[in-house]
């Protein structure tokens, strides 16, 4: 059985990995909220080169559908849902989305710099 005095510091580590990742997870995840007939926030600007997640969260009463052409992605989003995006790295540019269910509603974009 190995001793405390060599399990302690390999604990050590081994946390400070698991909470390096964790952090590092938490920055790729973003947060887009449907709420008032308007995503918010509307623009996103990202790094070009790294895949990101897009968290979005429908707050309003009625299904919603989060589309981009763009970024070949469409996820409808029931009320008081969330749902996860996962995107690829993107090269440099902007790529717009929008609800394909309500027209009327302000498209958004996503800047990769």
């Amino acid at each position: 059985m190995p001793s405390r005095r060599f399990l302690l510091p390999v604990l050590a580590v081994l946390a400070a990995i698991g909470m390096a990742t964790a952090t590092q997870a938490d920055k790729s995840v973003i947060e887009v909220r449907f709420e008032g007939h308007r995503f918010s926030p509307a623009n996103l600007t990202v790094p070009a080169g790294e895949a990101f997640t897009i968290r979005v969260v429908n707050a309003s009463n009625e299904t919603i559908e989060f589309e981009s052409f763009r970024l070949n992605r469409e996820k409808a989003v029931q009320p008081g849902e969330a749902v996860a995006v996962r995107l690829p790295a993107l090269s440099p540019g902007s790529y717009d989305f929008y609800d394909d269910f309500h027209q009327d509603v302000p498209h958004g974009s996503i800047v990769a710099k």
